[in-house]
Formats: structure tokens, C-alpha cells, sequence
């Protein structure tokens, strides 16, 4: 792991990637990274695993509190709504991690070929100590960033290559169930691709059902089940999340982002942002302002 954070962190300082989520040239590869604690961030993310190289993060699930640290990697198997927060975090020792989105249809391919047992179901959030095949995988692709003839030819190999050995770890057991081509969660997964898609439109429940191949009653238990959340709650949080990150990252107005995310009222929008974030929105923005302040 020593090797592996070397590499994240010569490749975040030389892109200048030195505080939040930085983007590789490989898709669904991240870097994270913080010089100081956070507050507390509310997302939808999408399947994946975060390898933690540096520092200490918690990630809350309805009333499940994850504590990992470095060594560790959190797995999310399911499109659930979390809060995290990085708890450990200096200028001199900052916190910082590596992502990488699961993808479902290379599960599927790979779990046909080491075809096992159907695994029992689990939590869609789980923490184990990093494996040294996964660690070893991550780094050489991470090795390849700065070198695009080669990552171009390679980075199919090492992603795989990553997938593989997530299959074969002690994660398995939560990602073989992804790669089950007729598993609920697999159906419902077509339906949320559609929500993050089109969440600032009206979408019926009988679209989304069908996308999913299931009757109306049935994706809706089904939804409820793999997410914690109904359809239409999942989309609203969509919306406020980015509501959100417009008037946080881009000064967006309330109104301006009430509009850009969907919502009609802008007085339904206020209420909806304050049950959610616990404060309405202007006084949100002005927190985060101060809190910047302060840093600085």
C-alpha cells in the first residue's frame, strides 16, 4: 500500500489535483484527496470501491456508521444514499484515496467464468483490509496515467485485471451478486441509469417498471430494497444533491437551481432542502462560505 500512495500522491501533486475529487484519463478511476476534516457530504454514489491510502473517513448508512482508514477499502454494491465525512486529514498528512466504479457487465462476464455458488445477500456498504492482489493491480494502472501509448493498450487489462480480484477477495460474496444478469438488483440498476439520467424530468413509475422488466408493485419493492429510498424519493435527492453542489461550487442562486434541477417551486424547493440538509438553502451556502473562510 506504501507504493500505492506514493503513486496517488506524485500523480495528484504533479496535476495539481490537491484538494477534492480529481479525474484520471482512465473512466470511473478517481482521486481523492483533503488537507483538512470535511463536513458532511450527502450522495447517491454508484457501485464501487474506494481504496483508502491516507487518513480516516466515515460513511453513515441509514443508522450504520463504516470507519475506515488507511489500508482499508469500502465496497458499495448498491445505489443507497450515504453521508461521509473525512475525519483525519492534515496539510502535511492529507487524506487521500482511490476510486474506482464497479462495471457491472465486466462482473457478469467474469463471473461467468469463475462461476461459483450464488452468494447470500449483504450489505450494500461493506469495509475490509485491502488486498495485496487488488493493491498490486491498482497500482500499475495508477503507474500508467502519465504514459497514454501505454495506458491505452493496458488499461482495459488492468481494470479487469482489478475486477477479477475483487471476485476472488473477500469482497466476492457482495459483487458476485452485480454480476447476476437476471438478479433484481441487476434490473433495477436499468432503472436507476435512468433516474441519474433524466432526474431533472417527470418520470412514471410504469416507465421505470418496465425498463426493469417488472410489473409496477414489483419494482417498487424491489427499488425500495436495493436503494432504502422509493423512486420518487431517489430522484429528489438527485436534485437536492445537485442543487446543492451548483450553489455550492457555482454560486447558483436558490432559485437558479431550484429551476436547473427540476423542481417548479422554488418555495417547495426551500422546504425540501431544509428537511434534507437540516438548513435552508441561503443559510447553507453562507455556512459553507465561512467555513471556507476559516480555512483560508
Amino acid at each position: 500500500m506504501d507504493s500505492l500512495l506514493d503513486a496517488v500522491t506524485r500523480y495528484t501533486e504533479a496535476h495539481g489535483l490537491l484538494e477534492g475529487v480529481g479525474v484520471t484519463p482512465v473512466a470511473g478511476l478517481t482521486t481523492v484527496r483533503a488537507v483538512a476534516p470535511s463536513g458532511l457530504a450527502h450522495s447517491i454514489p454508484r457501485p464501487l470501491v474506494c481504496l483508502i491510502l491516507q487518513g480516516t473517513k466515515h460513511v453513515t448508512l441509514g443508522h450504520q456508521t463504516f470507519i475506515f482508514n488507511a489500508g482499508d477499502s469500502l465496497l458499495i454494491t448498491g445505489d443507497v444514499p450515504t453521508t461521509s465525512q473525512i475525519t483525519a486529514a492534515t496539510l502535511v498528512k492529507p487524506y487521500l484515496a482511490l476510486t474506482l466504479e464497479l462495471d457491472l457487465a465486466l462482473i457478469a462476464e467474469l463471473t461467468e467464468q469463475i462461476a461459483d455458488s450464488v452468494p447470500e445477500e449483504e450489505s450494500p456498504i461493506r469495509v475490509i483490509s485491502t488486498e495485496r492482489e487488488v493493491a498490486d493491480a491498482a497500482l500499475r494502472l495508477v503507474q500508467l496515467l502519465d504514459r497514454p501509448d501505454a495506458l491505452a493498450v493496458l488499461q482495459a487489462q488492468l481494470v479487469r485485471e482489478m475486477h477479477y480480484w475483487l471476485l476472488q477477495g473477500k469482497h466476492s460474496p457482495a459483487i458476485r451478486r452485480l454480476g447476476l444478469n437476471h438478479a433484481p438488483a441487476r434490473r433495477i440498476a436499468r432503472a436507476v441509469a435512468v433516474l441519474r439520467r433524466e432526474y431533472t424530468q417527470k418520470l412514471r413509475m410504469e416507465k421505470l417498471a418496465d425498463v426493469a422488466g417488472m410489473s409496477p408493485s414489483s419494482f417498487y419493492q424491489h427499488f425500495r430494497r436495493a436503494t432504502s429510498l422509493s423512486p420518487l424519493q431517489f430522484q429528489k435527492q438527485l436534485r437536492l444533491i445537485e442543487a446543492r453542489r451548483l450553489m455550492h461550487g457555482q454560486a447558483a442562486t436558490a432559485s437558479r437551481a431550484a429551476f436547473a434541477v427540476g423542481y417548479e417551486s422554488v418555495p417547495q424547493f426551500t422546504r425540501d432542502y431544509a428537511r434534507f440538509f437540516g438548513t435552508p438553502p441561503a443559510r447553507d451556502v453562507r455556512a459553507a462560505r465561512q467555513d471556507q473562510a476559516v480555512s483560508a
